[in-house]
């Protein structure tokens, strides 16, 4: 994507967005409402509408400063609620979860609501002025009345934020939207329709060669596909991209390998996107990672939750038998006359099945339960390989079937119950 819709999906998804919005939208709101109470008077029917005559000057001084006072409190409060909340996620579930608090919409509306209903209030208050002042007395009475209202709406929303606070830290909301961000993830890098120029990555890489490295050390964040294509397109290029997105890159480490006589080759970091942390929008590793660190947090001896080792891994299915269904080998990228234009790189999708297997093999060997919950993701996967036509399929379902085999030998070597033992074996599909 170019650098300026990069730059304002990022800023739409950062913590200060929405509630800067809702701040900035009561400003024009408050400006607006004093502005129709001034032509209220001007036009002389503040003395034909006698429901607008009811609060003096110092009377709403005192119903704004009431309003502006408490508010801030309650935003305070809400602030302090919201950090010790991302406090006990970080230490339970993992630091890369604070993320998923972060960029929540419901907490962003909440503080901003809060934030605006105080700077509103401000606005309205400085207009106010005594019979004594220069330009007779004003009180903008609709404008006093409307923030009335919006702090009786804050009272609702501060229900709503102790509720949604509360839903927000149970480990089914927490797991449902890192899935929802790996379903995401899997849809944006293997889309059910495929674009039409992806082929196999085999052609001929001639030309001057020519490497394009990091400006700054970091992690490998987005790559712009399409972007890189239409580039190689119009230089007559080759270009091969050698970072995977989640790969952490120092400055002599290469970003791509451009082929070819024309273009600039430095002019391919502005379709890379390198910065200090991960995110799941392309990084396929790190969306399963974080349900798998979840779940080997719960499998910790302080912690010892199996059962939320089990809801991590349940809703590991979707988003891993989606990508066992989808995943293709071709890497290559044509462009519009067929030529071979672009050689992605994506991250190997049985190092991430291994990964999984492994990491909840060794934590949760003690805990039949997520055993069993491991064999039930390993059956779902091999089902969804069988439908992949491709030659990723087949390799997927033959490593989840060695993984299973491990996890059977480690569980036997671990001398469980007869009973658990004939369980867990008759739940292994065959050649397991």
């Amino acid at each position: 994507m170019s650098s300026l819709l990069l730059r304002l999906r990022r800023a739409v998804d950062s913590f200060w967005f929405v509630p800067a919005l809702v701040v900035l939208l009561a400003i024009i709101l408050a400006e607006v409402v004093v502005g129709i109470d001034r032509a209220v008077v001007a036009a002389g029917l503040r003395d034909q509408l006698d429901w607008l005559d009811v609060v003096s000057a110092s009377g709403g001084r005192d119903i704004l400063g009431a309003v502006a006072g408490s508010i801030l409190a309650v935003a305070a409060t809400s602030f302090s609620i919201t950090i010790s909340v991302l406090a006990t996620a970080s230490s339970t579930y993992g630091p890369r979860l604070v993320r998923n608090f972060m960029s929540d919409r419901g907490n962003q509306l909440v503080l901003g609501s809060f934030g605006a209903t105080f700077v509103y209030a401000l606005l309205v208050l400085r207009t106010i002025r005594d019979p004594s002042q220069d330009g007779g007395a004003f009180v903008p009475a609709l404008a006093i009345m409307l923030a009335v209202l919006i702090a009786i709406a804050d009272v609702a929303i501060l229900v709503y934020f102790i509720n949604h606070i509360a839903d927000s830290v149970q480990v089914s909301t927490l797991s449902e939207r890192v899935k929802k961000d790996l379903i995401a993830t899997v849809e944006r890098l293997y889309p059910a329709e495929p674009a039409d120029c992806v082929t196999e990555a085999s052609g001929p890489r001639t030309g001057l060669q020519r490497t394009a490295h990091p400006l700054r050390s970091g992690y490998v964040q987005e790559v712009d596909e399409s972007g890189l294509l239409r580039w190689a397109q119009e230089h007559d290029l080759v270009i091969e991209v050698r970072a995977q997105v989640g790969d952490h890159l120092i400055e002599s480490e290469p970003l791509a390998v451009s082929y070819g006589e024309g273009g600039d080759a430095e002019q391919i970091r502005r379709f890379f996107t390198v910065d200090d942390a991960r995110t799941p929008f392309q990084d396929l590793r790190f969306a399963v990672q974080q349900l798998e660190e979840m779940a080997v947090r719960a499998l910790s001896p302080s912690t010892n939750d199996p059962y939320t080792a089990c809801n991590a891994l349940a809703e590991l299915g979707p988003g891993l038998t989606l990508l066992a269904a989808r995943a293709d080998s071709a890497l290559g990228r044509e462009d519009s006359n067929g030529n071979l234009r672009l050689i992605v790189s994506r991250a190997d999708l049985g190092d991430v099945i291994d990964s999984v297997f492994s990491a909840i093999r060794r934590n949760g060997i003690d805990h039949p339960p997520v055993l069993l919950e491991l064999v039930k993701l390993g059956n779902r996967l091999i089902t969804a390989a069988a439908a992949n036509r491709s030659p990723v399929g087949p390799e997927l379902a033959s490593r989840v079937q060695r993984q299973l085999r491990l996890l059977r030998q480690n569980y036997r070597d671990h001398n469980p119950d007869a009973d658990d033992l004939a369980g867990f074996e008759a739940k292994l599909p065959e050649g397991a």
